[in-house]
């Protein structure tokens, strides 16, 4: 494995377009949502043994499953309902879901592969398992760089960088509004604001840490979305844009100092619309900031996978909501202008000064 790279962003802001062009790429290995399937337990402190890392990965997520059982459409769960090994009523493993059927139509083949290699490896901390995933992957599938990419990531910017120190960065964004409309349309975004009133009720910092009493004294519309009495009509509930809004730009600001602070080789910023608008000029440059060479069968190919029409959605609006929405976007904005300032130059910037 040549590089280790991390695309972060807050989610709906493209990368998953982005994922799949990378994954066209022949010298890439496209990691997709590996961290997220993982979450909250994606980066522990401490040691894991071969076995502890490999249960961090085999493990089913309850709110994935409960969402695939109850028919919630969530076009990131890739893993073949029908038909497939594992099923949500016994439990998909974690890394099943979104990353093996991201990297192969095998993905209960490449499972038992894994499953055959991981356990055994040594007690270390648990990026150096990470790394080692990476790098067996690479090797698995004949590639040199490896890009993972999880939506709604900001939120390990720090643990990434500090944890990872040889890893590069690409923070991909998109504007604000058309980020917002975008979060308000999909089930896991709306999940995440249901859990997030659930927290601002109880106090309590992740779901799993909810309190026997602190679940009892829930509102039925907010009990509902609980893993072990998950009801899909709960994600159906009215949900301002505004809740969007205001997670979009919590995001973008409280990652803006901490991806600033990130040396600047370290880091590199990607703009949606920039990438809709001029793929082959983007991706070249995003190819050579990866170490690759910008074959032109993939960027051909990738322009085919990147739908120019996806910009400016919320635009269509009507002008008052529009307005209240950039309104409510306003802090992100600023915050993302700012960090596009101290953004590090491009190579054709570079080669200017």
């Amino acid at each position: 494995m040549r590089s280790l790279n991390f695309v972060v962003g807050t989610g709906r802001c493209g990368s998953t377009a982005l994922s799949r062009v990378l994954r066209r790429h022949p010298e890439v290995l496209s990691v997709n949502e590996l961290l997220s399937s993982v979450a909250p337990a994606a980066l522990p402190p401490g040691t894991l043994t071969g076995a502890g890392f490999w249960r961090l990965l085999a493990e089913p997520n309850p709110f994935f499953d409960a969402m695939v059982r109850y028919g919630t459409r969530v076009p990131e769960f890739l893993y073949p309902r029908s038909p497939g090994r594992f099923s949500p009523d016994s439990g998909v493993p974690a890394v099943a879901m979104m990353v093996l059927p991201h990297l192969t139509d095998d993905p209960d083949g490449l499972f038992d592969q894994l499953a055959g290699e991981v356990p055994g490896w040594p007690e270390r901390p648990v990026e150096d398992h990470y790394t080692a995933l990476f790098r067996w992957l690479c090797e698995r599938f004949g590639r040199t760089v490896a890009v993972e990419r999880s939506g709604f990531s900001l939120q390990w910017t720090d643990a990434l960088a500090r944890r990872f120190p040889s890893a590069r960065l690409v923070h991909m964004y998109r504007d604000g509004p058309d980020c917002a409309l975008s979060m308000s349309r999909h089930p896991g975004f709306r999940l995440v604001v249901l859990e997030n009133r659930i927290k601002a009720l109880t106090g309590a910092a992740a779901i799993p840490e909810l309190a026997p009493d602190d679940v009892a004294a829930l509102p039925p519309e907010l009990a509902a979305v609980l893993p072990d009495r998950f009801d899909p009509a709960a994600l159906e509930q009215p949900l301002p844009l505004e809740e969007f809004a205001d997670l979009w730009s919590r995001q973008i600001a409280d990652a803006a100092a901490r991806l600033s602070a990130v040396p600047a080789p370290r880091r590199y910023a990607l703009g949606y619309e920039d990438l809709l608008a001029d793929p082959y000029a983007e991706l070249s440059r995003l190819a050579a900031y990866l170490d690759l060479e910008p074959d032109p069968d993939w960027l051909a190919a990738a322009r085919e996978l990147l739908d120019p029409a996806r910009a400016g959605a919320a635009r269509a609006l009507p002008a008052d909501r529009f307005a209240l929405l950039r309104e409510w976007c306003a802090p992100g904005l600023r915050a993302l202008e700012a960090l596009a300032g101290t953004a590090p130059a491009t190579a054709e910037e570079e080669a200017w000064t």
